[in-house]
């Protein structure tokens, strides 16, 4: 099955919008594009929620342009600009909405709140209207959140109508300082965090479900819902249930989704990393069966914006993890005029041979294989807050611990796994029962997870104790954390390596308790002793854990002696039964294993700008280990490999963005 194109597209309503359909429907064919995603008066020609003269004229646009799009053989769906609305930017509302309020008890001028019942009949109706031109998706736009409302602090959702619902359900009458106060509170989280976070979900839940009623009954159940989501761990903040959530969306138990996943603009290779993670996270999130077409995305909306190069790697690493179309933001959102930029449609057909080529693997992958990066979305309901006020500080996000493994060769999988990494304040998250499960296998911890598996009555299971947590500008004896000097630790051998730690926020004061084994040390400037760096111990489960006494491993500086020091304590974890890959040969090299009913296959992205040969490490030996290269905008090719034992080289370079594809059968035994 080929890769779809699916081009997210405003036609300005006005006399020339038919003769711009047609120009569009032009472009669609010359470039090889399946849908247009209709936006509807967005960004520039938005003034706020639209009604009367105004959506009449956008209806009208809307029914013309459609027709013209599928007499051109292509499909057609909605994209709706705004459903509480995205920002004010100086636009005010013209309804009477209830409007959102902040923490701080600032409002907005046009964003509305979700327990506003008049803005409920506006959006039910407007989405009910446009459903009867039969489109395929109805998409709510990402707004559909509580968080990231500018200009309010954080977001929505102190407002009257919603403190209203809060009262009720804890019966007694509340102020907007007093749910603050309660839900960011630190130490064991308030009764309260958890029913705002149903007030939240509940309203939410109510909306989706009487939009998704509309839109089935107005288009004769032709269209679906299609959802935009932003950060998986911010929507933790908000109390989202994203089963729940999905169920209300869905028309005849279909719906749509798409994640967000890659940056606005040009950004370093290297960022990949939090690409391939939140098309992970976010599968493991998204129930069996909703279809999937995550966003190329593109800010300020000009091609100048993200190079094509990007652009491409981002298609590829989409395209990778199985999805069912490519959802393009590419042009200029104000533009109107789709042929007046060759070089979009020159990209896509460019693009083309190596999407469809993934696009066939990615149907053919079984589930993808890592260490285990635990995935929750009740942590915001669980974590302990160290800062009064601030919702952000509720955000617990497992992304920084995969940025930290895949930048470094590792690859991750959100599922359960013989190897985890769990990092941070997200230790809060798990049950007594999940964190048992983690420490009977093998489990690396930064100083925070320890400290809070300490806390929690695990600590003769860690291997160390954790005496205290030590923020950087906090005055301790001996001096300030400074150095990490290793001992002799697998390909290190015998020689001192020191590392960093001097850019720590904080660092954890390790203790070595009787069986564990130092890998390393902390030092101060004047090189005297400040604690244990990175620890390993087999616990009374048979459990094998790591810690770090980095608080942000993500923040260490990467570089050669880093990644074997990795690498090391994984192939430590994992035991007598080492199952993973890991990947060497230049910076930033991302990994993503996948099983198939082949074998193993392994897909390697250069983040780095400079050109890298990848080598691959295997547990044993492998057979029938073939290899292709993906260069930007290029058509795939057959490379050859050097194979000596376990060891797989590329003998050629991979270019900066470029993808290299390995597959392979393990050797059993």
């Amino acid at each position: 099955m080929p890769a779809r194109y699916h081009l997210r597209f405003q036609i300005p309503s006005g006399p020339t919008a038919t003769r711009q359909a047609a120009d569009l429907a032009a472009f669609c064919q010359e470039a090889g594009v399946d849908e247009v995603v209709l936006l509807l008066a967005a960004e520039e020609f938005y003034g706020g929620h639209p009604a009367g003269v105004e959506e009449d004229l956008l209806y009208d646009t809307t029914a013309a342009s459609a027709e013209i799009l599928r007499d051109a053989g292509l499909e057609v769906s909605l994209n709706p600009w705004v459903t509480t609305g995205h920002a004010d930017r100086g636009r005010s509302d013209r309804h009477g909405f209830a409007l959102m309020v902040g923490p701080d008890g600032k409002s907005a001028k046009g964003q509305a709140s979700f327990a506003c019942p008049l803005w409920r009949s506006w959006l039910t109706a407007h989405y009910a209207r446009f459903a009867g031109l039969g489109l395929r998706v109805l998409w709510l736009e990402d707004d559909f959140r509580f968080h990231n409302h500018a200009p309010l602090q954080w977001g929505g959702g102190f407002e009257p109508l919603m403190l209203e619902r809060f009262a009720r359900l804890v019966g007694e009458p509340v102020t907007r300082e007093q749910v603050v106060a309660a839900v960011t509170a630190p130490g064991t989280p308030h009764p309260w965090r958890a029913c705002l976070q149903e007030v939240w979900r509940t309203a939410q839940l109510e909306v989706a479900a009487q939009v998704a009623e509309a839109v089935d009954k107005h288009s004769g159940g032709r269209s679906r819902i299609g959802l935009m989501s932003s950060e998986p761990a911010v929507h933790s903040v908000e109390g989202r249930d994203w089963s729940a959530l999905f169920e209300a969306l869905s028309i005849d138990g279909e719906a749509v989704h798409r994640p967000h996943f890659a940056v606005y603009s040009d950004a370093p290779g290297r960022e990949l990393s939090r690409s391939v993670w939140l098309l992970e996270a976010q599968r493991a999130l998204r129930p069996a069966g909703i279809s999937t077409e995550p966003e190329i995305e593109n800010w300020p909306h000009t091609a100048w914006s993200k190079s094509d190069t990007q652009t491409w790697s981002e298609m590829a690493t989409a395209q990778l993890s199985g999805v069912d179309a490519l959802f393009l933001n590419l042009h200029p959102m104000h533009s109107g005029q789709a042929r007046r930029h060759p070089r979009i449609a020159e990209l896509l057909r460019r693009s083309r041979p190596a999407l469809d080529l993934l696009a066939e693997r990615g149907k053919e992958m079984l589930g993808t294989h890592g260490v285990g990066v635990p995935v929750h979305p009740e942590t915001a309901a669980r974590v302990r807050t160290s800062h009064p006020g601030r919702l952000e500080d509720l955000t617990a996000n497992p992304g920084a611990t995969a940025d930290f493994l895949l930048r470094y060769g590792v690859p991750v999988t959100a599922g359960q796994a013989p190897v985890s990494a769990l990092f941070g304040r997200a230790a809060w998250a798990l049950t007594d029962d999940e964190l048992r499960r983690l420490l009977a296998g093998g489990v690396l911890l930064d100083g925070i997870a320890a400290y809070v598996l300490g806390k929690r009555g695990f600590a003769d299971l860690l291997g160390v104790t954790v005496r205290e947590v030590v923020e950087r500008e906090q005055p301790t004896v001996p001096g300030p954390y400074s150095l990490e000097l290793t001992a002799s630790v697998g390909e290190l051998g015998d020689e001192e390596v020191c590392l960093s730690v001097n850019g720590q926020p904080a660092l954890a004061r390790l203790e070595a308790d009787g069986g564990a084994e130092v890998w390393s040390s902390v030092l101060t400037p004047d090189r005297e002793h400040w604690g244990a760096g990175r620890c390993v111990h087999t616990n009374s489960l048979g459990g094998r854990v790591g810690v770090l006494a980095a608080t942000a491993p993500h923040l260490l500086p990467y570089d050669d002696d880093g990644q074997r020091l990795l690498h090391a304590m994984v192939r430590h974890l994992e035991g007598d039964n080492p199952r993973l890959p890991l990947l060497s040969g230049g910076p930033h090299l991302i990994p993503r294993l996948a099983r198939t009913q082949r074998g193993l296959s392994l897909a390697v992205a250069n983040g780095s700008a400079d050109p890298a040969r990848p080598r691959l490490t295997l547990p044993g030996r492998a057979r029938n280990a073939e290899a292709m290269l993906l260069a930007p905008l290029a058509a795939p090719a057959v490379v050859p490999l050097t194979v000596e034992g376990a060891i797989l080289e590329l003998d050629t370079d991979l270019p900066h963005r470029g993808m290299l594809l390995v597959d392979w059968v393990p050797e059993q035994g």
